[in-house]
């Protein structure tokens, strides 16, 4: 499947945003990865940048611009989400407590989630 980069698509609360930039400082450049997989289904993977690898079941969804971040954080979701969730708007945001996945920000005691929004048809 072809990539989609409509920034519009994927959002970042401004917790999220501030994690970024504190994960950018301690491991580099990052990436996101959104599956259906059993772990932690809602909850958007961060990675150092190419440390997941993609594919062809995965759709690039976004490139995330991040304030005091010099490079973009690539947003990509497997296939599958991207079908189900195509009409919506994500939305990254940072909760209290531990995920089940392998995501940077567990040692921190946060998790990033997703939030979504309907988009209009337009959109």
């Amino acid at each position: 499947m072809s990539s989609s980069t409509d920034v519009t698509r994927v959002e970042l609360t401004g917790s999220a945003a501030a994690l970024l930039r504190q994960l950018r400082e301690m491991h580099g450049p990052l990436m996101f990865h959104q599956s259906g997989g059993c772990c932690d289904g809602s909850a958007p993977m961060c990675y150092q940048d190419g440390e997941f690898k993609t594919g062809g079941s995965d759709v690039l969804l976004a490139e995330l611009a991040v304030e005091g971040v010099q490079e973009t954080v690539p947003f990509w979701i497997s296939v599958s989400q991207y079908e189900r969730w195509s009409h919506t708007r994500l939305i990254v945001d940072v909760v209290e407590g531990r995920g089940s996945g392998f995501s940077l920000e567990a040692p921190e005691g946060v998790r990033f989630l997703i939030r979504s929004e309907l988009m209009s048809q337009g959109a």
